[in-house]
């Protein structure tokens, strides 16, 4: 008599696949930048997300977790494609001072690009906002950015680039203060031509060495 040989079950019934994915998710990612962007953080719903998006609730909590999860990668996102261009400039320009001309000029071009909505994300979508975690996470970017601004003006002094008696930390403020109400006036439908005049103004104040 043969020995009876068991196969194993795992031969005779394979385990079931997932079901892959029916959307592209950078494709996703990039409506949800533009849902929250246009509309910030708190006016935009799971079902304006979903449709902007166009997946499910389902899909949409598999892909991003919910939608504090989600906005955290889409302020992420949007820093690394649209929201770069001050730090670059910081750190490429030879002084504090062409540092910050050239952010302000590249703000006025990148808050009135068409086909976007208007502004910065990190500055508008934080309006109206009553998610302590996101208020926060968003104060804290738009601090680091003055901070840096600072940290450039204090190299600048220390080199003899400014004068002694500058006040860097309210310089760097005033360059934020700029900064942010160019992106509100941007919203509020200020021209690119605009807001580079208002840039011109705001650098004229800088003192000179």
């Amino acid at each position: 008599m043969h020995p009876m040989v068991s196969t194993p079950r795992s031969a005779s019934t394979p385990k079931p696949r997932g079901r892959p994915r029916s959307f592209d998710r950078e494709t996703a990612l990039e409506k949800a930048i533009m849902a929250f962007w246009a509309h910030g953080y708190e006016a935009t719903s799971v079902s304006d997300l979903t449709r902007a998006m166009g997946i499910g609730a389902p899909s949409l909590y598999a892909a991003f977790g919910d939608k504090q999860a989600l906005f955290a990668e889409v302020v992420e996102r949007y820093g690394e494609r649209y929201g770069a261009f001050p730090l670059r400039a910081l750190t490429e320009e030879p002084t504090a001072r062409s540092g910050v001309e050239r952010v302000l000029r590249e703000a006025a071009v990148e808050f009135t690009e068409p086909g976007r909505p208007h502004g910065c994300l990190v500055i508008h979508a934080a309006t109206n906002c009553t998610t302590p975690e996101v208020e926060e996470s968003l104060r804290k970017r738009r601090n680091a950015n003055i901070a840096a601004i600072e940290s450039r003006i204090r190299a600048d002094i220390a080199a003899g680039e400014l004068p002694a008696d500058t006040d860097a930390a309210a310089l760097a403020r005033h360059t934020g203060a700029v900064f942010q109400g160019m992106s509100q006036q941007a919203r509020d439908g200020a021209s690119r031509e605009e807001l580079q005049a208002l840039a011109e103004i705001a650098l004229s104040i800088w003192p000179r060495s």
